[in-house]
């Protein structure tokens, strides 16, 4: 998502505050100045009712505070930085805030929460993190945060691999047309920081695969379609089972498709592998004679965002030790039926917006109430419905392999009972299994590399 377009020069400033109402104040003053329409004040004061709500820390010393106005554009970004840093409650253990990005939102907007979590994503990097606390001026901070708000942030790549990577995307468009591909899928991944997109000239349909900020519109008339799928290993095309699972679930290609993936060992810069998937064979499993793999209520967008928290707790568990845990995606309203409270439900009374899986703010509380017993359950549109839900579903008809515990069978239970998707992340092995109709798949192998 093209973020680059929202932040301004004039918007950008090293902070002289110790505290955030202070930082916050500054931030403002330099947005009303271009947009007097905006009241300061009412917006400090939504800003401040937000962290009083929910704390807006992110981690890495960065904060990301937030409010939804009514307002003649979308979006206003105003970012502070602080090299002495704030007091912040919010944070973890006292830790200062050395970044504040204020976004300021649209009251209709209707990606807030994309945006969001895009910003999010990007804010959570370390290395972006640190260079633009590292940089020596606030020209320089301004440019850096362009490029990493745009998704454009290539590093050059020696000629020798240059003329190799050509040579293997022209040959992968070969083998493509020989095998009756539909698409090519390039992993963009396998280049640090970014990579010279080719100027395609083929009929077939053109996918990016990256964790990246960065869309079709970066690489003009190049790639067809860009998806963002974060990756926790280094090996050649770790992401292409979840890239086609999230192609699958936008539509973007259809169970009767093969497609072309040319990628390589992460940060290489160099592709050195071609592989050929047919999307029908690699989840015939999981369709079960069904051509629908997303339930009808549940948005792509949402389960790509449970893939990837589930993901995330496989790999980093909760505060170093290994943590299993259930979350079912869809058909609420019957899932509510087959479950029970073990707990008071920790999401209850709160805003809809404030639940919802899709705000990244919600990472750290998911994870934090994921060492509950029982499963949480997530509405089709992102919104955690409850957390410690015990599943009372009966499935009599699946016998799952041995050495799966009580959490993959429910999953498989609730899976059959209702219309919905459950994700199970294993606390022995750190796999993340995915479960449609009572037939299970793996998103990672047991054993995930951070």
């Amino acid at each position: 998502m093209r973020l680059d377009k929202y932040i301004s020069r004039s918007r950008v400033v090293d902070l002289g505050s110790a505290d955030i109402e202070g930082a916050l104040t500054e931030l403002l003053n330099l947005t009303v100045d271009r947009f007097p329409d905006l009241n300061g004040d009412t917006l400090l004061k939504g800003l401040l009712r937000r962290e009083n709500t929910m704390t807006t820390y992110l981690g890495l010393g960065v904060a990301m505070p937030h409010v939804r106005v009514k307002m003649g554009r979308r979006y206003i970004l105003a970012v502070g930085r602080s090299h002495y840093g704030i007091r912040y409650d919010g944070a973890m253990e006292n830790e200062p805030v050395h970044l504040v990005v204020m976004l300021i939102a649209d009251e209709k907007a209707r990606d807030y929460l994309q945006v969001l979590a895009a910003l999010a994503r990007l804010l959570k990097e370390q290395d972006f993190v640190d260079s633009l606390l590292r940089a020596p001026d606030l020209d320089t901070f301004h440019e850096r945060l362009f490029a990493g708000f745009g998704g454009l942030s290539p590093k050059p790549v020696p000629a020798t691999q240059s003329r190799v990577n050509r040579v293997v995307l022209r040959e992968a468009e070969k083998i493509a047309r020989g095998s009756g591909c539909t698409g090519l899928m390039v992993f963009g991944d396998t280049f640090s920081g970014g990579f010279e997109s080719p100027q395609w000239k083929t009929s077939l349909k053109t996918i990016l695969v990256t964790r990246n900020l960065t869309e079709a519109e970066d690489h003009p008339a190049r790639f067809d379609e860009t998806i963002q799928v974060r990756s926790f290993s280094s090996q050649r095309l770790a992401q292409l089972r979840s890239a086609v699972l999230v192609c699958l679930t936008r539509g973007l290609i259809i169970f009767s498709d093969r497609i072309c993936c040319v990628g390589g060992i992460a940060a290489s810069n160099q592709f050195d592998t071609i592989v050929v998937v047919d999307v029908e064979k690699e989840f015939q499993a999981l369709l079960t004679g069904h051509a629908d793999l997303l339930p009808p209520d549940v948005k792509p967008e949402v389960l790509e965002r449970v893939v990837a928290v589930a993901t995330e707790l496989a790999v980093e568990g909760r505060e170093g030790r290994p943590v299993g845990c259930l979350f079912v995606v869809g058909d609420s309203d019957k899932v509510e039926k087959l479950t029970k409270p073990l707990v008071l439900n920790p999401f209850y009374g709160y805003k809809e917006e404030d639940r919802n899986i899709l705000n990244p703010f919600m990472d750290e509380t998911v994870k934090e109430f994921s060492s509950i017993d029982g499963a949480f359950v997530i509405r089709g549109d992102g919104v955690v419905e409850s957390a410690g839900s015990l599943i009372q579903a009966a499935d009599y008809n699946h016998t799952l392999p041995s050495g799966l515990g009580t959490r993959h069978a429910a999953a498989a239970a609730i899976s059959v009972a209702a219309d919905c998707i459950a994700l199970v992340v294993s606390s022995s092995t750190g796999q993340v299994t995915l479960f449609r109709r009572g037939v299970m798949m793996s998103l990672t192998e047991k054993k995930v590399s951070a």
